[in-house]
C-alpha cells in the first residue's frame, strides 16, 4: 500500500500569506489569524467545539477529514514553538497543552536536536535532517498509514521544491494579510507537477485540490 505525504486543511490568505514574521509567545502566527481559520471553526466537526450546533457541508468535510488515515506528522520548529537558536527551555512543550491534536508520533524539525516528549498520545521527536531522511523516518513511524505535513508555510515549500509532497489541500480565506510568509504568489506555480481543482464553500473560502499527476 503506498504511503502519501499529505497536506491538509493549510489555511492561506488570498493574497499567498499564512504566517507573519514577527511570531511570539502572545501571537503564534504573527498576525490575527482567527479569520484564516474562522471556517474550520464554525463547522459541527471542529474538534474544540464546547457547544452543539456548526455548520455542515464541504467545509465540515475536510474538518473531519483531517485525521482520516494519519500515522505521523511532520512540522517545522516554528510551528511547534516560538524559541530560536538551542533550546534555552524544555519546559516548553509546544502550544496545545497536555492534549496535543495530533495522536500521532510528530517530527519536528529543527537543527538543534532535544529528548523526545509524549504527551498523552502524542510523542514529539526533534530531528535534523533532509525532508528525504525525515519523511523516511515519518513512514516508519506511521506504520503504513499516510504521513501529514502540517506546517508552516517554510516546511511546505521545502518539501514541495524536494517534490516530496503527493496531495494538498489549501483552503485559501477570502481576507489579505498583505506581508508575510507566502504559500505561492499564484496556485498556478504548481500545476507543472499537479492536477488542480478549485471547489468554492458557501464560507466564502476557496477549498484548492492539488494531486500529483
Amino acid at each position: 500500500m503506498t504511503q502519501l505525504l499529505r497536506v491538509q486543511n493549510f489555511s492561506i490568505a488570498s493574497d499567498g500569506v499564512a504566517a507573519g514574521v514577527d511570531q511570539s509567545f502572545e501571537s503564534p502566527f504573527g498576525f490575527d489569524h482567527r479569520d484564516l481559520f474562522a471556517w474550520s471553526g464554525a463547522t459541527a466537526s471542529w474538534p474544540n467545539r464546547t457547544e452543539p450546533g456548526g455548520t455542515r457541508g464541504l467545509d465540515d468535510y475536510f474538518t473531519r477529514d483531517f485525521t482520516h488515515n494519519i500515522g505521523a506528522e511532520i512540522m517545522g520548529r516554528n510551528k511547534f514553538g516560538f524559541q530560536r537558536g538551542p533550546w534555552v527551555d524544555h519546559e516548553w512543550q509546544g502550544w496545545w497543552g497536555d492534549e496535543p491534536p495530533f495522536h500521532t508520533p510528530v517530527f519536528v524539525l529543527t537543527h538543534h536536536e532535544r529528548p523526545s516528549i509524549t504527551l498523552s498520545d502524542t510523542t514529539f521527536h526533534f530531528v535534523d535532517g533532509s525532508p528525504a531522511e525525515v519523511l523516511s523516518k515519518a513512514k516508519q513511524a506511521a506504520l503504513g498509514k499516510d504521513v501529514r505535513l502540517g506546517g508552516g508555510v517554510t516546511t511546505i515549500r521545502e518539501f514541495l521544491d524536494a517534490d516530496l509532497v503527493d496531495t494538498m489541500h489549501i483552503a485559501v480565506a477570502p481576507v489579505e494579510i498583505g506581508s508575510g510568509l507566502k504559500l505561492w504568489e499564484s496556485p498556478d506555480e504548481l500545476e507543472d507537477r499537479f492536477e488542480h481543482e478549485v471547489v468554492p464553500s458557501p464560507s466564502g473560502v476557496a477549498h484548492h485540490l492539488f494531486w500529483r499527476k
